[in-house]
């Protein structure tokens, strides 16, 4: 079984804003693969969905984003899932804007939301699929930026990619993370 994790925090006032992108693509992949009905489990929101044949369990951490590792841990947990087999979807200021980058471990580059989940779970080999929204503006605070909107043109961009991102997940889960990486990096 596969775990896949959405970041972004929860609550109207952050809907569609540059942090929320993980969510957005979790939204998509649970549409694409017609998820079952989101269960209030982990501290998150966790559904179950059949990905090119296989059961998977999508998850949406329903803390705060630098808490996730408060959700994403217990899920593992209790459903059994190797760290190996979670994917963490979460936007990245440090990649342009529309770009996709598959690790298969790494830090958390500045990412609070996967740092947590790196730091409760005690390694860095957490699979990731970063999706860009950068970069941050000269003289803009990088908290503002990313709880910020995207503008029209901005938009249109990251609905272009994430639509490519649920297909890059959709592609770890049949193929693994070296497809993924070489497909969509």
């Amino acid at each position: 079984m596969k775990l896949i994790v959405g970041l972004g925090n929860p609550g109207r006032k952050y809907e569609k804003t540059r942090h929320n992108v993980g969510f957005e693509v979790l939204d998509l992949v649970a549409i694409r693969n017609a998820a079952g009905t989101a269960k209030e489990k982990f501290n998150g929101r966790i559904a179950e969905a059949t990905i090119t044949g296989r059961k998977t369990l999508l998850l949406w951490p329903m803390t705060l984003m630098n808490l996730s590792g408060q959700s994403v841990g217990p899920a593992a947990e209790f459903y059994d899932v190797p760290l190996a087999d979670v994917l963490v979807i979460g936007d990245d200021f440090n990649l342009p804007l529309g770009k996709l980058r598959f690790r298969s471990q790494g830090s958390a580059g500045g990412q609070k939301g996967l740092g947590d989940i790196i730091r409760r779970s005690g390694s860095q080999e957490v699979p990731r699929l970063r999706v860009g929204i950068g970069p941050v503006p000269e003289a803009w605070d990088g908290a503002d930026f990313v709880l910020g909107k995207f503008n029209r043109s901005e938009r249109t961009v990251i609905d272009d990619v994430i639509a490519r991102a649920a297909e890059a997940v959709e592609c770890w889960v049949a193929d693994g993370i070296e497809t993924g990486m070489s497909r969509f990096n």
